[in-house]
């Protein structure tokens, strides 16, 4: 049995070498074709493309280090004259990557207090300690966090606290089985429930975008009502494909909520640090739920809670605490946030979204094929753009001026696109998947088994909901 296992283990190694292998080849091939290619293209938008699909195939097939990719690319943008430098390194600048930053000190606030490992195990009495019955409460934790917290970075890293100290618990190894489904379906969730409510990043700027250049009223009640069948199957669906994708190795029955119960007792009452931690993240939360009344953005409220939390005396971190942060995620996006922007400033993303929707426009015959259609080009759109914020924010004006033109109903349009930037099967198409990717407790390839099945789950969802519920509520 034993060299079963090791046999399996070194062919797996084998294939993700020659994996790799054969992504730095792509790497400098196909940029090198493009580049030289003889398209009836201007220099610079040719020459973006070409960059654009070394960072990607380096992404897709992890070629080389996400971060450093990234890194690669935009220097390249920067390096062969393609655009200038604050261009080529701005997404350094924007609020997405330093919002990253600031949910991981919290998070990080949590961990080192106590907080979090006290609210697990909290949960997990109320919940069960049973396996299945952790998965289920951290999906709808997540879920009903997300009408608390507008983000799904934020939420992942206070879920991600809870299931480390679940893991400990359990005795989980964590390339095990359970603490890689625990966090597989914590991450893949905390990104597509953005998408259910208007509360995240990329719904955020999809809602404004539609207002803005569709000329409608987006309530917020009906996003949520136009997609609450979806999310209540959507909880069903994680649960029970993570349970049959990753079942557990070990018998969690054994443990009880008398485990839990005494772990609490041995933390004994809440320390100073712990109450010190639980208002800091309290206020973060009150401040994100109010942003209505104050409009302070969520990035300012939570890098001005993470920056407190390292005042001497007052805060609950020290500053040698800050050598622990991984920084890659926080690169990564920022490089990510700075593609899209490239393409932007060269007009390649004009000719990119032009040419998809003049190529989908004879399949476009009824209602129901809008529906296909639309969804599937917009997960494949989202491959080239790898910031939500930088897809929707360039594409729903483009899927507005459709509509109008069309005679077609630019809510309903705008929602099925926005819904359809929620599938996802690489982690460097989501700040909130590179977060939970960053933990190590799953692979690159875990994302992309549940990202495929759980991509068309929401597909067959939305195509029952858009012809027979939304016209119910009026949408359609």
């Amino acid at each position: 049995m034993t060299t079963k296992i090791a046999g399996t283990a070194e062919t797996n190694e084998t294939r993700a070498h020659q994996s790799v292998l054969i992504g730095q080849v792509l790497c400098l091939v196909v940029p090198l074709v493009i580049w030289f290619s003889p398209l009836p293209l201007a220099p610079q938008v040719k020459h973006a493309f070409a960059i654009l699909a070394f960072m990607v195939i380096a992404w897709i097939t992890e070629a080389a280090p996400f971060a450093l990719s990234g890194f690669v690319g935009c220097f390249l943008f920067w390096a062969l004259g393609i655009v200038k430098f604050d261009v080529a390194f701005s997404g350094f600048a924007d609020a997405t990557a330093w919002f990253l930053f600031a949910a991981m000190v919290i998070g990080m606030v949590a961990g080192k207090t106590g907080l979090a490992r006290r609210l697990a195990y909290t949960i997990m009495m109320r919940v069960g300690a049973t396996y299945p019955r952790i998965l289920l409460g951290l999906i709808v934790t997540n879920f009903l966090l997300t009408f608390i917290v507008p983000s799904g970075l934020a939420r992942v890293v206070i879920m991600a606290s809870i299931a480390i100290a679940l893991t400990e618990a359990l005795n989980a190894a964590r390339g095990g089985n359970i603490a890689r489904g625990m966090f597989l379906i914590l991450t893949y969730a905390g990104n597509i429930f953005d998408k259910m409510i208007l509360a995240g990043a990329g719904s955020i700027t999809a809602a404004g975008a539609m207002e803005k250049f569709g000329g409608i009223e987006v309530l917020w009640g009906m996003w949520l009502f136009a997609f609450l069948p979806c999310s209540i199957v959507t909880i069903i669906a994680a649960w029970l494909l993570t349970l049959w994708l990753y079942p557990p190795e070990l018998d969690t029955r054994s443990q009880g909520r008398e485990y839990f119960r005494d772990e609490l007792v041995k933390m004994g009452p809440w320390s100073r640090q712990e109450t010190e931690a639980g208002l800091l993240v309290g206020c973060a939360i009150l401040l994100w739920v109010t942003d209505f009344w104050h409009h302070i953005p969520p990035t300012m409220v939570a890098l001005g809670v993470a920056l407190f939390a390292l005042l001497p005396r007052v805060g609950v971190l020290e500053p040698d605490d800050m050598r622990l942060v991984n920084y890659m995620p926080v690169f990564f996006v920022a490089e990510a946030v700075s593609m899209g922007n490239v393409l932007q400033a060269t007009k390649g993303l004009d000719l990119l979204t032009t040419s998809v929707f003049h190529g989908i426009e004879p399949f476009l015959t009824n209602i129901v094929s809008i529906t296909a259609v639309f969804y599937w080009v917009a997960f494949l759109y989202h491959f080239l753009l790898a910031s939500e914020i930088s897809m929707l924010g360039t594409s729903i004006p483009l899927v507005m001026d459709y509509a109008k033109t069309h005679g077609l109903n630019p809510l309903q349009l705008g929602l099925i696109w926005t819904f359809a930037s929620g599938g996802k099967l690489f982690a460097y198409q989501s700040g909130v998947l590179i977060v939970g990717y960053s933990y190590g407790y799953f692979e690159a390839r875990d994302l992309v088994r549940i990202g495929a099945w759980l991509t068309v789950v929401e597909f067959v969802i939305l195509m029952l909901l858009v012809p027979f519920y939304w016209p119910l509520i009026g949408i359609q």
